[in-house]
Order: C-alpha cells, then sequence, then structure tokens
C-alpha cells in the first residue's frame, strides 16, 4: 500500500496534538485483532468458497461464503467477521442451521455438529446488505461505486487496515489464510469483474447477469481477496521466463488507455528480474501475474495488482526521494508488486507488524533503482527518502488490538533496512538473507520478531537492538564525538539500552573505516588531514553531533 494518506492525515493535524493523545481501542478493536481468543484458535481456515451477486443499480450485494476449516483444538464457539451495516441471514452446517449472536461487527456461531480434532468441516455463511463505501480508497477501504470517463460502470473493492469482513464474512486476521479460494463474482453480463488467481469460467444465467468464477490455488490473505469490475476493460498479455519457468503476465486496462498500457506495463520485466534476483522466484507462479487499472492509487491485491498511476512514471508525478531518480520507473508497478514476496508471501500475523510489509516494500524501490542504475543511485534514493521520516510515534504499536503502526513503517523502515545492509557489509550475504526470508518463510504468516532474529542468525549479528531502537522509538541514534587534535572521542546517545551498532566513519583521508561505538565513550586515533571533514556514511541512518562544537553536529 502507499503512504500518501497516512501522511496527509498526519500533517492535517498539528504536531503537538498527535503527541499529546495516547491510542484508546475498543471492544471491536479487540475481536478483530486478537490472535488468541478460544473462538478463534480452535480452528485452521483451509478453504474459502466466495459468492457474492452485485446489483450495482441500488449499490447493493448478497451472497455466501463457505468457510471449510481443519479441527485443530477444543471446540468453542465460532467467530465470524462481517461489518456493519451487512447482515447475515442464515449459517449453515451439515445441512442444519447454526443459531448465532452478533458483538458488533463480529458473530459467534454455536455449533452442534461433533467437531473432532484433526477433522475438516464447513459452515456456510449468507449474506446481504448495503456494504461501506470507501470515501478516499484504497486507503478507507469498502467498495467504490463510480464510472470511468466515459460514463462506463466501475465498481472496485479495497480493504487492507479496515478489512476484508467489510465486504464478505470471514475469519478477518491477517494470522489464517485458506490454502486455496474461489470467488465467484455475479453481475450484469455487460460489466466483467477481474478478480484474483486465474479465470476459471464465465456463466451466463440467462437474466442479463453472468458470473466471472476466479481461483487462486495458492494461500491469500485476507485484505488481498478484490473485485475490480468494469464494462470497459481490454486485455493483454505476455510471457516471462523466470527463475521457475514460464510467468504468465495479464493485464486488464481500461480500453481507452489500451497503448498507454502497452507502453507502460514494459517496466513489469525489469521489475520481475531484479526482484527475482534479490528476493527469489516471484511467488505465484501457479496463480501468475496481473496488472489491473482501478480508479484509486493503486494496492497490493495478490496476483491482481491495482494500478492507478495514471500511466506515468514517479507516483501521481512526484518523485518521494527528491532526487529525480523516483522519476525514472512507476511506482505503482514496482512499490505495489514488491508486496507479492513482502505482504503476500511474507504476511504479518498482526497488523502492528505491518512493518514486515511497508520496510521491504520501500526498501525494493532503492534496489529495484540500483537495478536500473547502479548501486550509488539506490543507495541515493533511499537517503533522499528521510524526507518523509517524522518520528512522531514508533512503527510498531499495540498488538493484538488491529493496530496499525505509524507511517514511518516506509520510509524509516526503508531506512533501517539500508543501515542493517552496511552492518552486514557483505552484498552477497544481504542477498542471500533476502533470498532466505523468502525461502524460509515463503507463503506463511509470520510475527516481526520471526523476521528480525532470522536476519539476526543469518548475518552473524546480534541485530536485536537495531530493530528495537528503529521499530519501538522514535529516537535517531545520535553519534555524539569530540575532536581534540588527532584524537576521535565517540558514543552512543539517544539509544535503546545496550545498543552498539557500528558504524562507519572517516578516521582518514582514505575514505571510511568501521568503528564499533557503544554508549561509552571510546577513542580512536584521527589522520584526517582536516578533522572539519569528519563525517559519518551516510548510507547509516544517524545523526552525527559534534558535542565540543554543537553548531557543526547534527548533520546526518
Amino acid at each position: 500500500m502507499t503512504r500518501v494518506a497516512l501522511l496527509a492525515a498526519l500533517l492535517a493535524v498539528p504536531v503537538a496534538a498527535v503527541a499529546q493523545q495516547p491510542p484508546v481501542y475498543t471492544h471491536a478493536d479487540s475481536l478483530r485483532g486478537s490472535l488468541t481468543s478460544p473462538e478463534r484458535t480452535w480452528w485452521d481456515v483451509t478453504f474459502y468458497d466466495l459468492h457474492v451477486a452485485i446489483q450495482p443499480a441500488d449499490s447493493t450485494i448478497s451472497g455466501w461464503n463457505g468457510i471449510t476449516y481443519r479441527v485443530v483444538g477444543a471446540p468453542h464457539e465460532m467467530q465470524i467477521d462481517l461489518q456493519e451495516p451487512l447482515v447475515v441471514d442464515s449459517m449453515v452446517q451439515d445441512g442444519r442451521q447454526v443459531t448465532y449472536r452478533r458483538d458488533g461487527n463480529a458473530f459467534f456461531a454455536a455449533l452442534t455438529a461433533p467437531q473432532p480434532l484433526g477433522a475438516t468441516e464447513t459452515i456456510t455463511v449468507y449474506y446481504h446488505g448495503r456494504p461501506h463505501v470507501a470515501k478516499r480508497p484504497p486507503w478507507d477501504g469498502g467498495f467504490t461505486w463510480t464510472a470511468d470517463s466515459l460514463g462506463h460502470p466501475w465498481i472496485v473493492t479495497t480493504d487492507e487496515g479496515v478489512g476484508a469482513s467489510i465486504w464478505w464474512p470471514n475469519k478477518d486476521t491477517q494470522a489464517d489464510e485458506p490454502d486455496s479460494q474461489r470467488i465467484a463474482i455475479t453481475l450484469p453480463d455487460s460489466i466483467f469483474d477481474v478478480s484474483n488467481g486465474r479465470l476459471r469460467r464465465v456463466t451466463p444465467h440467462g437474466d442479463g447477469t453472468a458470473t466471472e468464477e476466479w481461483f487462486v490455488a495458492d494461500p491469500i490473505n485476507n485484505y488481498d481477496v478484490t473485485i475490480a469490475a468494469s464494462s470497459d476493460f481490454a486485455h493483454f498479455g505476455g510471457v516471462y521466463q523466470g527463475e521457475r519457468g514460464p510467468l504468465t503476465l495479464d493485464y486488464w486496462p481500461l480500453a481507452y488507455h489500451l497503448e498507454a498500457a502497452r507502453r507502460q506495463f514494459t517496466q513489469v520485466t525489469s521489475m520481475l528480474q531484479c526482484f527475482e534476483h534479490w528476493f527469489g522466484p516471484y511467488p505465484w507462479y501457479t496463480d501468475g501475474y496481473k496488472l489491473v487499472e482501478v480508479p484509486n492509487n493503486g494496492m497490493e491485491h495478490q496476483s491482481d495488482i491495482g494500478y492507478g498511476n495514471r500511466y506515468a512514471n514517479g507516483y501521481q508525478g512526484r518523485d518521494w526521494s527528491r532526487t529525480g531518480l523516483g522519476m525514472k520507473w512507476d511506482f505503482i508497478i514496482v512499490h505495489e508488486s514488491a508486496h507479492e514476496w513482502f505482504g503476500n508471501s511474507i504476511t504479518a500475523k498482526d497488523l502492528a507488524d505491518m512493518w514486515v510489509h511497508e520496510s521491504f516494500a520501500n526498501y525494493a524501490e532503492g534496489l529495484y533503482t540500483e537495478c536500473l542504475m547502479g548501486k550509488d543511485s539506490g543507495a541515493a534514493y533511499i537517503i533522499g527518502n528521510r524526507n518523509w521520516v517524522h518520528n512522531r510515534t514508533p512503527i510498531i504499536p499495540a498488538y493484538g488490538v488491529n493496530a496499525s503502526g505509524s507511517e514511518d513503517m516506509y520510509s524509516k523502515g526503508g531506512e533501517m533496512l539500508h543501515t542493517i545492509r552496511q552492518i552486514v557489509g557483505n552484498d552477497a550475504k544481504w542477498r542471500d538473507i533476502l533470498r532466505g526470508l523468502n525461502r524460509t518463510f515463503y507463503h506463511q504468516t509470520v510475527t516481526g520478531r520471526q523476521v528480525e532474529d532470522y536476519m539476526s542468525a543469518q548475518a552473524g549479528v546480534d541485530l536485536s537492538k537495531v530493530f528495537a531502537q528503529y521499530l519501538t522509538t522514535t529516537m535517531v541514534p545520535a553519534l555524539e564525538y569530540r575532536i581534540a587534535g588527532r584524537t576521535l572521542r565517540y558514543r552512543w546517545a539517544d539509544v535503546v539500552p545496550g545498543f552498539a551498532m557500528p558504524v562507519a566513519v572517516t578516521l582518514t583521508d582514505s575514505g571510511y573505516t568501521v568503528i564499533h561505538p557503544t554508549t561509552a565513550w571510546q577513542r580512536s586515533p584521527l589522520r584526517l588531514s582536516d578533522p572539519a571533514a569528519f563525517a559519518v556514511d551516510p548510507d547509516y541512518y544517524v545523526v552525527a553531533r559534534d558535542v565540543a562544537h554543537p553548531q557543526a553536529g547534527g548533520h546526518d
């Protein structure tokens, strides 16, 4: 997901107000965010069979979802999420009605059928209503009912953060993904839907409606499931010869943007080449790769990326890094596609760990710049993104309450990863770590701690304090130093206890030397011909502070 709305919302509020208002979490937040409630943990979703009929004339939907699950614990009530104002009509298991109670946006089903450990069972939820309309998609989720510039209907869903249960019933947590899913969407037969996975069949019903049935053969997180429907889609495609063989590429622009799409989407090949090099094979060869035009900026819907970047480079005409480098490529193609690895294949169990999605996707922008223009350009792009780090609140918020971290999960998280690359100090090893993450956690849900521990183990360096510093505080590590003659004295300040990150500085005229500061003062000989030229390598996201001459310090 992109970062604009998060920034805009914060910039519209005085900084002091943001800092002085601690978050308040509700009972509803706990129901959505809990990963340990007995109503959720005794069953594991294996398949969603989603069927939705859309009535554009009155903006309503109706349908059902067959939830197939494996019994993995002692049976309890079953929590199924569906957000108001949508209404559950009935729940059925083994041909019998199931009784249930509603608690806000959660329904609790009292199952009477036997639920033996290890068994696979199915409950079907029938529902209808007028779903929430997205006010500012993709950040304010729900349904978008709109028309293109020619007046043709255009219907799209977006629900990252707010949750997939804003339009269909499911276990609405990122911690439990089905192994596969059917998405069958019924619309007036003049409107065609593009959803995730591969199109199995189109079934006309003889009443002016038809159903597009899509099938996702791989695990998929809830917020990735999407509808993108129009009466004006064009289609073209191709094949990318990747690490696992041929990968189908399918593109669905509006018909009057077909030629622009043919030009712009050529970037997909270089993007895939770059990310397969750094991250490993594209995770969804079975389901393919799609770009589909949507009326919002874009979203990382798995195997079906929403595209709304006006067929131009940059992001809506801007370069986040302010270096000009971001205008050399299409932000939505690059950023949202990076989520196929980080976010869609490797999915954070708790929304609080969304840095696993967004920090890596932000960092991937720099890697793509590096693939196109060289390592120095990639670093310059990432460093330029520091313009967007605010350090108002920590990246990681509270767990278990469906809380998303600050907007710093994008740029600051990318800076953190770029800094860790310097700590590793070996690009071949760094690439092995990134590819190893995608191999080890392939198609899995994870905690942020699992990612941290894996990176530490593979780097051979304890990175726990580095992660704690950048993810759980708003402090930028400050390298405090004094220069007296030919001696440099230095230490870390504004850091978590035990912080001892190595950093590269200029001790001689020949380039950077790695030193190992702690919070205690240390000293090193300084052999610069001009001591005033002392500097910290800008590839590290830190502040240098000359405590002997405060006016001279403070650069980063």
